[in-house]
């Protein structure tokens, strides 16, 4: 018998900063072989960051083994607006060893950028870093990941 794989589901969510690069990660993401859902922006037009957050922190959420990606100007907002979610562990990635360190230790499920300060060809690194990196289910890091979720 044929073992079935379902894809694993990557929501995609912007602001009006993010909105010009999302296109191009999206279609580098199903390219890659994964199940992406746009939560939007749809336009340039200014949208409130926190917004696409909590969208795209409640499906995390919902669907075990599905992981966010952000986008922002900066990534600082997003970030943090995902950071207040229960159960939501976001990183705003900066470099690849950043991105490597947050799934390895941190178990993060969300991935902010910064859409004016990196480059589509790194934030493709970064995804894919991210995405490809297990998190090291050491006792260690579940205990601190455990008392991150308690806060």
């Amino acid at each position: 018998m044929l073992e079935t794989k379902t894809k694993t589901i990557i929501y995609l969510g912007s602001d009006h900063a993010g909105f010009s690069v999302k296109p191009d990660l999206k279609e580098y993401l199903k390219k890659k072989g994964y199940d992406v859902v746009d939560l939007g922006t749809f336009s340039d037009e200014a949208y409130d960051y926190p917004d696409v957050a909590r969208e795209v922190g409640e499906k995390v959420l919902e669907r075990a083994g599905s992981f966010g990606i952000l986008l922002c100007g900066s990534g600082i907002g997003v970030s943090i607006g995902a950071n207040r979610m229960k159960g939501i562990r976001c990183v705003n990635a900066r470099d690849l060893k950043m991105v490597e360190m947050s799934r390895l230790h941190n178990d993060c499920n969300v991935l902010a950028m910064g859409a004016r300060d990196i480059s589509v060809s790194d934030m493709k690194k970064f995804i894919d870093k991210f995405l490809n990196t297990e998190f090291l289910e050491e006792e260690r890091h579940i205990r601190r990941n455990k008392k991150l979720d308690m806060i």
